[in-house]
């Protein structure tokens, strides 16, 4: 059985209907991999290092002689790992697959995804290799940022519940992109208190693209939540944040002490040092009083006072982007909650869309 070599949009279209293998090292897998994708290394960093040297500096066939003294001792072992990974894609997805196969890449669609392939074709595996590797996959996630989506955009003043919001579309099963939770932040200098680690800029890309991919199947229409070009560490891609920025959006007003309220419950069981860590970051956008008000409720754990002045300043800061907006003659389309609900507020949006597209198709005809 000879190996089958597949092309990126053949590929993208089956990498959640069978295990996919990432055959690069560790290294390049923990920087960034394709979503689906689990690491199974022909080398370790070191033995890929160790390779390179010796293909660079003695011979091509040197250094395949050394990759084959890694490789042999431990050939069982990478076969008894694919019985494992299929095992495992086999229960989680609940699937009978009618012949066991892989969807295996390397960096470029080279020896080692070749290695890898041949081991487990002779094992009885059907085996699909991405043409150009991992470099194919990358071009691909690069080009679905200058794609155009038809973006709705959940917007409001901090404090709204617009991540909720999103969720509950995803629950009733709109299609969404959860911004804040590819990019594992909440978007201020306070996102990143009690989240995961923010993926390299890369991950979060690839991450985006593959979500992007998955709505677009799903519907014409994709939901997302208002946010800066920057979450966090993280940066929404030009081509797309230029479309996103030209989007209408739906704003929800909700009370301040709403937003208050339900600030609270999301930060104030927070550990005290990382709110100070974070108020002291914007101390020079925030202002040197309301700085020392922050840190003197904080210090007396009064925990409400403290967000109520620095609610009122992303608020600020919010205002004059919605101005912006405003210069740019974006679409604001204002929807008045009297409280923070998820599900009151996506039934008023979900509302004030089918208006203004009952008077699209009026226009029209």
């Amino acid at each position: 059985m000879a190996l089958e070599v597949i092309n990126i949009d053949q590929f993208v279209s089956g990498m959640y209907s069978v295990p996919v293998l990432d055959v690069r090292s560790p290294g390049e897998y923990r920087h960034a991999h394709i979503p689906a994708a689990v690491s199974f290394p022909l080398f370790t960093d070191d033995e890929r290092a160790e390779i390179g040297t010796r293909y660079k500096q003695i011979s091509r066939e040197d250094a395949i002689k050394k990759g084959l003294e890694f490789l042999g001792p431990r050939m069982k072992f990478m076969v008894e790992d694919a019985e494992r990974i299929m095992e495992q894609f086999v229960q989680s997805e609940k699937v009978k697959l009618q012949k066991p196969s892989f969807l295996i890449h390397c960096w470029r669609g080279g020896m080692r995804s070749a290695g890898v392939g041949w081991l487990l074709d002779l094992y009885g595996y059907q085996v699909l290799m991405l043409e150009g590797g991992y470099k194919s996959f990358r071009n691909w996630v690069l080009s679905s940022f200058q794609i155009t989506y038809n973006f709705k955009i959940i917007g409001g003043h901090t404090g709204s519940g617009k991540t909720e919001v999103i969720r509950l579309l995803k629950e009733r099963r709109h299609q969404i992109i959860d911004l804040e939770g590819l990019a594992s932040h909440k978007g201020s200098a306070f996102g990143n208190i009690g989240m995961p680690s923010q993926p390299t800029q890369e991950m979060f890309e690839n991450k985006l693209a593959v979500a992007l991919y998955l709505a677009s199947k799903g519907s014409d229409c994709i939901w997302i939540e208002d946010e800066s070009q920057r979450i966090g560490d993280i940066n929404i891609p030009g081509p797309l944040w230029d479309q996103i920025s030209k989007t209408r959006v739906y704003f929800l007003e909700v009370p301040f002490e709403e937003r208050l309220n339900h600030i609270l419950k999301d930060y104030g069981h927070l550990d005290l040092e990382k709110l100070v860590n974070a108020s002291m970051r914007i101390r020079k956008r925030l202002g040197g009083k309301d700085t020392k008000l922050v840190l003197g409720y904080l210090a007396d754990q009064n925990i409400k006072e403290a967000f109520r002045i620095l609610l009122s300043y992303y608020d600020r800061f919010y205002q004059k982007s919605l101005e912006m907006k405003d210069i740019l003659d974006k679409d604001i389309i204002r929807v008045t909650c009297s409280r923070v609900s998820s599900e009151e507020n996506a039934l008023k949006i979900l509302k004030e869309d089918e208006i203004l597209n009952h008077l699209k198709m009026h226009i029209k005809e």
